[in-house]
This record gives structure tokens, C-alpha cells and sequence, in this order.
């Protein structure tokens, strides 16, 4: 398996359930869905974080930091036989993501703090996180799950997403099991609009997203995840 590395801009907003329907029936007429949009409800995303012992990752956005970074596992289906190991680092308005696709059995082994499974995977990517995770004391920390609707456009690497239902645990770390028992983590009317492009975003791109009233948010998932824990003084 060989490293995916993507450098994209990205940015976020909130919208609302009526503004993401009439947004989706626009965007469905011009531009390309994702093969596994099933419908307007779209696919499950779920992704298992992981960060240090005290947190740094999650207190590096909580400060503010220009420099930012994510580890995670993720899946599409708890009945995958293999999952995207992945890190996002983020400065500013651009990102950098580099996704390896391990076997579900090195998954697992991640899950439970055995990394040396990264060694296997001759690539600089995997070897990378190994000593990354093993020199700051990596550990999963939780589980992030939404419905996603996702559209591209092949010029400039132009991909929109609209994600729905964001919900979480601190508690279950099986990123298979079929059903988890997840809280929810945003507003029920929410949903994060992300739009992601390469150099610059086509205009009539950006004119068709200028149909919506939208709120422009940096909050990530995992920090949404762990910040509505915290706030509600959830203990684990």
C-alpha cells in the first residue's frame, strides 16, 4: 500500500437541515456525487482519534495554534476488512493529508496501543506515526461518527461535503462494532458544510455555494467531540 499525501485549502461552515436540503438538490443537478451517496442522507463516516496522554493535539486547537494535527482510524463500514490510518495537518485555510490503508487486523492492534505493526508497511508514512505515537505516548481517545454527502469536481481537486448527525463516545474504542452506543455532539438543525480545493475555487463553484446563508466555524469533529465531554463534565 502506498501513501495518499493531498495539500487542499479547506474551509468550514454551518449551516442549517432546510439550507443543506435545497443546497444538495442544487449541487445533485451540476456537479459529481460521490459513488456512495445514497441519498440525500448519504454515507457513514466513522473515525477513531487518537492523541497524547495529556491531550496535546486537542489543547493545540483549544489554544489557537497555527499549527495543528489529527491521527485517526476511519472506516465507512463496520464490516470493512481494512481502514484509512491518517494524519491531518492543518495551518490555517491549508491542509495536508496523508492516508494508508492498513489491514483491519493492524487496526485493531493500533486500538490497543501495539504500533510495531506499523513496521510492517514499507513506507516513510507508516514509520513516521510509529515513532510519533510511540515517542509522545499515543492513545485513542474517542469515536466520532456522522452521515455524509459528499460532491467533486475534478478540476483543482474541488470536493464539497455536507456531514449531518455528528455523534461520539469516550467509552467504546471498537471502530467495528456494528452498533455503538454514541451521544450526540452537534445541534440536531447543524450541519458542517467543508469545501476543499486546490489553488483556487472554480467560480461558478463558488457561486453556487453563495446560494446559502452559511457561518464560518474552524471547530474540528474531534474537538467538538471531546469539548461537548468536558463541558457537560462527562467522567470516563
Amino acid at each position: 500500500m502506498r501513501t495518499i499525501d493531498v495539500f487542499r485549502k479547506e474551509k468550514k461552515y454551518i449551516i442549517s437541515q432546510m439550507t443543506a436540503c435545497n443546497l444538495y438538490e442544487l449541487l445533485s443537478k451540476v456537479l459529481h456525487e460521490d459513488v456512495h451517496n445514497s441519498s440525500y442522507d448519504g454515507y457513514m463516516v466513522r473515525s477513531l482519534y487518537f492523541d497524547t496522554i495529556d491531550d496535546t493535539d486537542y489543547m493545540d486547537k483549544e489554544e489557537g495554534y497555527e499549527y495543528r494535527k489529527k491521527i485517526r482510524l476511519r472506516i465507512y463500514s463496520p464490516t470493512q476488512e481494512n481502514a484509512k490510518l491518517e494524519m491531518k495537518e492543518k495551518v490555517g485555510d491549508h491542509q495536508r493529508k496523508r492516508s494508508l490503508t492498513i489491514s483491519k487486523e493492524h487496526a485493531l492492534e493500533l486500538i490497543t496501543g501495539k504500533y510495531e505493526c506499523l513496521l510492517y508497511y514499507k513506507d516513510s508514512f507508516a514509520q513516521e506515526l510509529y515513532f510519533l505515537m510511540m515517542k509522545e505516548l499515543y492513545r485513542p481517545k474517542c469515536i466520532v461518527e456522522y452521515k455524509r454527502t459528499a460532491f467533486f469536481v475534478p478540476e483543482n481537486d474541488i470536493r464539497i461535503t455536507l456531514d449531518a448527525c455528528i455523534e461520539a463516545t469516550e467509552i467504546n474504542f471498537d471502530l467495528f462494532h456494528t452498533n455503538i452506543n454514541l451521544y450526540p455532539v452537534s445541534h440536531f438543525d447543524n450541519v458542517t458544510l467543508e469545501v476543499k480545493y486546490n489553488r483556487f475555487l472554480l467560480s461558478y463553484v463558488k457561486d453556487l455555494l453563495s446560494a446559502c446563508n452559511k457561518i464560518s466555524t474552524s471547530n474540528s469533529k474531534y474537538f467538538l467531540a471531546r469539548s461537548m465531554s468536558k463541558v457537560n463534565g462527562i467522567s470516563f
